[in-house]
């Protein structure tokens, strides 16, 4: 593998095609504004850089980026890459992350608006991250200790697992298929409406109106707090530990909680059953029900 150490790179596609290269303590930026620094390049390491300019990361294959900056200056880091590995950088530039393949994400900082488009398997661990539409139509998503906030995130992904998150989100889920989150904080608007095959388990949920017009919905133990007019027009299993503000004209299925404030059932299609009762047994039930 080819080193190159402390040098500045500012020209356009600066070291464009390479093939074997680690770049160490190298800055890219500088009057002549260059782009694409890395483009079409093949099994590329970036270990403590300094991103300043646009688009360094296109079409490269085998990309491994080490406790380096880019900048907001630093506009669409990772477009069409595969096999890439993030750890301990700070990605702070708009649609940071586009159209790649196999992508592991550790311990960095993102402040990235469009982040993770159309990502085709991603795992992310001991990540904070700020976005608005984060990773959406994304597929095939692993993502543990990962503290994100935002709005409109997670929309139409697809086969997702969420576990020891915490997201303050608005619009979270919409349209997701085949998603679980487990032992996580979920907070914001209008939670996963119109999505298919959301499993919550042992999960925190809170804000208005959660938890609408979706299909094949389990919950199982949750929390829910200032969570009115929860689950209009759903299927849903659901066990909840803790009072539920308002339930509004579930679909079908089977709602348990503890204590209910309002139930409103106002629409004859709904058929879905409300049982509010108090201790479970081993069936899943209690005595009073």
């Amino acid at each position: 593998m080819k080193i190159i150490e402390n040098q500045t790179f500012d020209m356009e596609r600066a070291l464009y095609g390479s093939n074997g290269v680690l770049a160490r303590n190298c800055v890219f930026d500088g009057p002549a504004d260059g782009e694409s620094a890395f483009k079409e390049g093949r099994d590329i390491e970036a270990e403590r850089c300094f991103f300043n300019l646009r688009y360094p990361f296109w079409h490269d294959n085998g990309l491994k980026i080490t406790d380096s900056e880019m900048t907001q200056a630093c506009r669409a880091a990772l477009w069409y890459c595969d096999h890439v590995e993030i750890t301990g950088s700070r990605l702070h530039g708009i649609k940071a992350l586009r159209e790649c393949g196999d992508v592991s994400i550790k311990n960095c900082d993102i402040i990235s608006p469009e982040f993770g488009w159309f990502v085709r398997g991603i795992r992310m661990e001991n990540t904070t991250a700020e976005s608005e539409y984060f990773m959406m139509r994304s597929e095939n998503l692993t993502f543990r200790n990962v503290t994100f906030k935002g709005k409109y995130s997670f929309q139409y992904i697809k086969n997702a697992t969420f576990e020891n998150c915490v997201f303050d989100t608005k619009d979270a889920f919409w349209h997701g298929e085949n998603v679980t989150v487990k032992n996580s904080v979920v907070k914001g608007e209008y939670l996963a409406w119109y999505s298919d095959g959301l499993t919550l388990i042992n999960c925190k949920i809170i804000g208005t109106q959660p938890l609408c017009y979706c299909k094949n919905l389990k919950l199982a133990d949750c929390e829910m707090t200032g969570t009115d007019l929860a689950f209009e027009k759903s299927g849903v299993e659901a066990v909840i530990t803790t009072k539920v503000d308002s339930i509004k004209n579930p679909l079908s299925g089977r709602i348990q909680v503890p204590e209910l404030g309002e139930l409103i059932m106002d629409d004859g299609m709904a058929k879905g059953k409300v049982i509010v009762c108090g201790e479970k047994i081993d069936d899943g039930c209690c005595k009073t029900c």
